[in-house]
């Protein structure tokens, strides 16, 4: 995904304080008109649940294939989001999907 193409979509950008995120890192995205915040130090509950989906798709998808390039590591991931929103079963939600299929039946029938 190129920034440039999608950053009109991102309010956003809420990160952690490692020393891997340079001002530069920080820069583009504000040059995008992306708000960057940074979570409070020492403060590891603040990102669960960005931690939560890295460990969901890590242990369900991808410690189960080799990744041979980024096109491949995309069509696997978008597989998986489908998967992940429309099939896979969440138990926050009492065991449905974020996503549910849509309804097939005429509206004049009675059920």
């Amino acid at each position: 995904m190129d920034l440039a193409e999608h950053a009109h979509r991102f309010r956003f950008l809420i990160r952690d304080r490692d020393a891997k995120f340079t001002t530069a890192f920080d820069a583009v995205f504000a040059a995008a008109g992306t708000e960057v915040i940074k979570i409070p130090p020492r403060s590891p509950k603040t990102n669960t649940y960005a931690e939560r989906w890295v460990r969901t798709v890590r242990t369900e998808c991808l410690d189960w294939l080799l990744i041979w390039n980024h096109r491949h590591l995309q069509r696997v991931l978008t597989a998986y989001l489908q998967h992940y929103n429309t099939g896979r079963p969440h138990r926050g939600i009492n065991l449905d999907v974020p996503v549910p299929a849509p309804q097939t039946g005429s509206a004049g029938q009675p059920a």
